[in-house]
């Protein structure tokens, strides 16, 4: 008796220290439990088999005892949750959030301090956070380490970007997991300001795929008043420990309770297509914060920004192109690209083609001398040159029905945009502004912090609040990359926070693999402001002497319009260059930028992508279509579009003898007439691409 009595008891102990909670499907099963030490530990199984081993949980904390092992259970509860809830922009019109929670309440038996495990399992993958309540054993504290583990099964294939802090402007690397190696990374590539801390140290978004064919992606959601997580990896193991970005001295976070961390998402499927269709890094933010979301709304704009890139013109009134010379009192070289005149002759296209906005770059004082000097004041953003008429200009905008988009280059100087950043948002309330780009090229001042750190993860958060009170919409660039914020605040359209177009005109460029890995990685926590839309794509058009070039197709950036969503979407190219090409660039001016449902028909990371979307409130629905250097050829069937109806095809495609590098402008556009019976076969030259609109047709 005395036996059996025992046995119950050591079944108790193992129950109480062990738990598992399954997604609504039952496919993925997430299970937690206390090593003998006291240590919390999770692991991942997706199908009855293991995806993530056995891994380790915990937080430390500067000059207190570390919250990473000594604890005991006070309470653990599970719980469901379904809903389905409608962004003001989106893929598509209604989300459906369904998961199931764990809830593991913790205590620490030496200091006394709770902290609660918070565990969350979709069918399309599990994710964690730490939650400290408030407390008398502890109120204001600093993270100095997470301990947080992902231990993996196998050498996954791994497509990685260095774990820099300061930028995630880097072409992706296809490796396997044991070859992950910053020292092998050609660093002659384009970006400014490196900041890579280890030989190891990857980014996340993390996509991965096992040699069994199982598709793997870690990422983080909700990242707010916390730094960036990046990932340090054992390639002999496998395994991957949570990195931290630190601030100036050396420290992590600054919390203070009750507060939580980041989730850490693992995403998990036998699909491709459902990591790239994912809506689980937006579930994970809350709700809009936003009463009054009506003045939010889809831009498709031109600008002034291409020439630049390119060397027609210049950012500066002196027409240095020098961005480290001080100009006293600069004068007009003729080559200054942001002009009144200039920007009249973008104003009339825009509203000729029907765009809704213009874009203007280098419109303010400061252009000569704003970058690699770690200069604390260079732009006051709102004190335009002398050949920049900002009133006239928007005075001539409003009767053309066009709206001005405002260009914010803090220059790093972070410090400098906040003492400014409300005359700065006056001034575009007073001319009828409705959005901003921002920029943050260069090392952030106040000096020593990170682009990645706690204080400029504020920092990026803060501007999106501020400009909600204006009701301003951001776009920002050069920021760390979003996660779901924008379902929070949607004032917060776009963001670049990735390797775009613009690096095409003036280094080794982006490979035609590069737009296939974006949806996969970058693209999960929020759109994307690519810039697509290049036909021009040899920079030899330009100078003869160069021999930089866009990796893709005309008919690839035609496509990218629909594969990389955005409710911001540039149509980058030189005015005149549209013009030569009028037959395909009608494409861009319909393509459409929010959508009611969003069908992703093939994927393949570093591959190949393939969507459908339907347009929001409209029977209309565009079609895009990239493949990576090699040629590729598929049947898609159109059963996505609507039983009974008749529709006209429209097929932007690439011509027969296309090719990214040696014939890239070569396209050919065709009509049919299809219906949800058809099928339609695509031919994608290297580097190339699809675009087909499908327009309803009147019986």
């Amino acid at each position: 008796m005395k036996y059996l009595f025992s046995l119950f008891l050591l079944f108790l102990f193992n129950f109480g220290n062990a738990q598992s909670v399954q997604s609504p499907s039952g496919k993925i099963a997430l299970n937690f439990k206390l090593g003998t030490n006291g240590q919390p530990f999770y692991s991942v199984n997706y199908k009855n088999k293991a995806v993530v081993l056995e891994s380790a949980l915990g937080i430390k904390l500067k000059e207190k005892p570390a919250l990473d092992a000594n604890f005991e259970i006070l309470t653990s509860k599970t719980s469901n949750f379904n809903e389905s809830w409608k962004p003001v922009l989106g893929e598509q019109s209604s989300i459906k959030n369904q998961y199931s929670e764990l809830n593991v309440s913790l205590i620490n038996m030496e200091t006394k301090v709770k902290m609660n495990i918070i565990f969350r399992v979709f069918d399309e993958g599990v994710a964690f956070r730490y939650d400290f309540p408030k407390q008398a054993e502890l109120n204001y504290f600093i993270i100095s380490d997470e301990v947080t583990q992902f231990n993996l099964i196998e050498n996954n294939k791994v497509f990685w970007l260095p774990g820099d802090f300061d930028s995630n402007e880097y072409e992706y690397n296809e490796t396997k997991f044991s070859e992950i190696d910053n020292s092998k990374i050609n660093m002659n590539n384009g970006i400014g300001v490196k900041s890579i801390p280890g030989k190891y140290m990857v980014q996340t978004p993390l996509m991965m795929k096992a040699p069994s064919g199982l598709y793997l992606n870690i990422f983080e959601a909700a990242v707010v008043n916390y730094p960036v997580m990046h990932l340090n990896a054992d390639v002999t193991n496998y395994k991957l420990k949570a990195e931290l970005v630190p601030n100036a001295i050396g420290d992590k976070a600054y919390l203070q309770t009750p507060c939580v961390s980041p989730w850490r998402t693992i995403m998990i499927s036998d699909d491709a297509r459902d990591i790239v269709a994912s809506k689980m890094i937006l579930n994970l933010n809350e709700p809009s914060k936003l009463e009054d979301t009506s003045w939010i709304k889809p831009m498709k704009y031109v600008g002034i920004w291409w020439e630049m890139h390119v060397g027609k013109s210049t950012w500066d009134y002196a027409g240095s192109q020098n961005a480290t010379n001080f100009a006293d009192a600069p004068k007009a070289s003729g080559k200054h690209g942001a002009t009144t005149e200039n920007t009249k002759r973008y104003i009339d296209f825009a509203a000729k083609n029907g765009f809704d906005g213009v874009l203007v770059e280098g419109w303010n004082v400061g252009w000569e001398d704003w970058n690699g000097n770690w200069k604390e004041e260079v732009f006051d953003f709102t004190t335009p040159y002398p050949d920049f008429d900002i009133a006239a200009l928007s005075a001539y905008a409003k009767e053309k029905n066009v709206k001005m988009i405002m260009h914010h280059e803090t220059s790093g100087s972070v410090s400098n945009y906040e003492r400014h950043l409300d005359r700065a948002f006056d001034l575009m309330k007073k001319y009828e502004y409705p959005a901003v780009k921002s920029g943050y090229v260069g090392k952030i001042i106040p000096r020593g912090e990170f682009h990645d750190g706690q204080s400029m993860v504020n920092h990026f958060n803060f501007v999106v609040k501020r400009a909600a009170d204006y009701k301003i919409m951001i776009n920002s660039h050069e920021s760390s990359r979003p996660t779901g914020f924008g379902r929070t605040y949607p004032n917060y359209i776009a963001a670049e926070a990735a390797r775009g177009n613009e690096f095409n005109a003036w280094s080794v460029g982006n490979p035609p693999a590069h737009e296939t890995i974006l949806p996969f990685t970058r693209q999960l926590g929020g759109p994307m402001d690519y810039t697509p839309g290049i036909f021009e794509v040899k920079m030899s058009y330009y100078d003869k002497n160069k021999t930089e070039q866009v990796h893709t197709t005309l008919a690839k950036q035609l496509a990218l319009y629909v594969t990389m969503y955005s409710p911001l979407q540039m149509a980058a190219d030189l005015l005149e260059n549209y013009e030569k090409y009028p037959d395909a660039f009608q494409f861009i001016k319909d393509v459409e930028m929010d959508w009611d449902e969003s069908k992703y028909l093939e994927a393949e990371p570093g591959d190949y992508v393939t969507v459908a979307r339907k347009t929001k409130g409209k029977e209309t629905w565009f079609l895009g279509a990239i493949t990576d250097e090699n040629a590729r050829s598929s049947e898609i069937k159109l059963d996505f579009l609507t039983k009974g109806k008749k529709y006209k095809a429209i097929i932007y495609e690439d011509a027969k003898n296309a090719d990214w590098k040696n014939n890239p402008i070569a396209y050919k556009i065709s009509t049919m007439t299809v219906s949800s019976k058809s099928k339609i076969k695509l031919n994608l030259a290297p580097g190339g691409g699809t675009a087909i609109s499908f327009e309803p047709i009147k019986e």
